[in-house]
Order: C-alpha cells, then structure tokens, then sequence
C-alpha cells in the first residue's frame, strides 16, 4: 500500500507508493484507483501526457477553467523537478497559497492536485514529467498565473529559467483575481 499524506493546502496530496527493489531492480504500482476512493476521490482519468524538459526549464502555472478543469496526478519517470501548485479555489480558506514537492525517480513520489489549482513545475535534472488529467485539454479554457508573481514569491531553484513566451505573459495572481471574480 502506498504512503499517502495531506499537503498543508487541503485536497493536494503526496504519494510514497511502496517500492520493491531487487538485484534486477525496481517494481512499483504508479497508479491504483482505491488509493483514491479510500481518500474520497472517485473521477476517473481520461488523458496521459508526457514531457521532456531540460533542466533549467520552468514550466507553468496553468490551469483549466470550468468546465474543462482538471484534477492531476503527476510523477517524474526520470530526473527531478520541483513541483508547484497554488490554490485558486474561490472559497477556499488558503486561496492564493502556494505548495511545493520536489519530485524525484529516485523516489517514485506522486503529487495529486485537484481541479482549481495552477499548477507548474521547475526542472533541476533532465527531467521525463508525466501525468494524468481528469478532464480533456480545451485551448479555450487555459488559463495562467505568472511564474513570476512578486505576491507569490515562488523560490523555483534554478537560475535563468528557460521559459515559453507564453508563460512569461500571464497575468499575476492580483490581476487573475480581479479578472475571474475572485477565483475558478
């Protein structure tokens, strides 16, 4: 059975699946859908992706809006990165609050993020990111916090990021709120 444990941003949790190693290597299970029913999430996955980012590479935040909002579950297959994810949950007591993880091979750790957060990730090794999302990608409902944000003041620990252009035209969290009403 796997580790699982709340994040101090309620609804994001992190995964320590159980690791079987050997003189061939490793085994574990990445995904069983009871590890989520037994916390009370019960949506199904309906799309994998995959990345490949040089280290170095910041990616993020994102989020889809209603009604393509997604919940993830996001690992790294090879390299590390550090994982972030901010809460932008209109009516939730730590809206605006920003979590970080690093995700690491080594240690097989997942990071479930449920719908309503921006989420991104900074790459300290080459890394392979994958994940799965409840809900479809929709271009129309993409949406974006600046990876930057002075209010948010995210330590992503790499020096010169290498960034989309996209990522480095988002609104800040202040103007997302004005923007949204408040929130997703």
């Amino acid at each position: 059975m796997a580790l699982i444990s709340e994040s101090v941003i309620s609804g994001v949790l992190e995964i320590h699946p159980k690791v079987f190693d050997d003189s061939r290597g490793y085994f574990f299970e990445s995904y069983r859908e009871d590890w989520f029913t037994s916390n009370g999430i019960t949506h199904g996955w309906i799309q994998d992706n995959q990345s490949f980012s040089q280290k170095g590479t910041v990616r993020g935040l994102h989020f889809q809006r209603e009604p393509f909002a997604q919940a993830k579950l996001v690992r790294v297959i090879q390299g590390v990165v550090k994982d972030v994810v901010v809460d932008l949950r209109k009516d939730s007591s730590t809206f605006g609050k920003s979590y970080s993880v690093i995700l690491d091979c080594k240690k097989h750790n997942l990071l479930y993020v449920p719908g309503g957060f921006a989420h991104g990730f900074s790459v300290l090794e080459d890394a392979i990111f994958a994940y799965k999302c409840s809900n479809f990608y929709n271009r129309e409902s993409e949406g974006g916090i600046l990876w930057n944000d002075p209010v948010l003041n995210i330590d992503w620990e790499v020096e010169n990021p290498i960034l989309s252009e996209k990522d480095q035209l988002w609104p800040t969290l202040e103007e997302f709120k004005t923007q949204s009403g408040g929130g997703l």
